[in-house]
């Protein structure tokens, strides 16, 4: 018989560490995530990106490598539309399979 030597995690790493608001976290994670995407996809440098966004370079670096404590989800949601991006927020009744609501950020496909 196979020795299971792992622990099968939730779809919320931040969950699955005790995070105090892990669908907060999560969500402000996956924004970071879609802006680093957009500053590469464009081949923007650090300063590049700082200048076009309105910060310093040193908070682009953070942004960049994860370090979110100084960053809101609505000042990533800004971050995102100054550098061209729609964000839509939709608001529905959770499926009653689920004991609450939950917070995700979805973006497009791209082919």
């Amino acid at each position: 018989m196979a020795r299971k030597d792992y622990i099968v995690g939730s779809d919320n790493v931040f969950e699955d560490l005790g995070h105090p608001r892990p669908a907060e976290a999560l969500a402000k994670a996956e924004l970071a995530r879609k802006i680093a995407e957009v500053i590469a996809k464009r081949r923007l440098t650090q300063a590049a990106a700082a200048e076009l966004l309105n910060l310093d370079q040193p908070k682009v670096s953070a942004l960049l490598n994860g370090r979110l404590a100084n960053f809101s989800s609505e000042r990533l949601m800004r971050l995102l539309t100054a550098l061209g991006q729609d964000v839509d927020i939709t608001v529905r009744t959770k499926p009653r399979n689920r004991a609450h609501g939950r917070i995700r950020v979805i973006g497009e496909a791209h082919a």
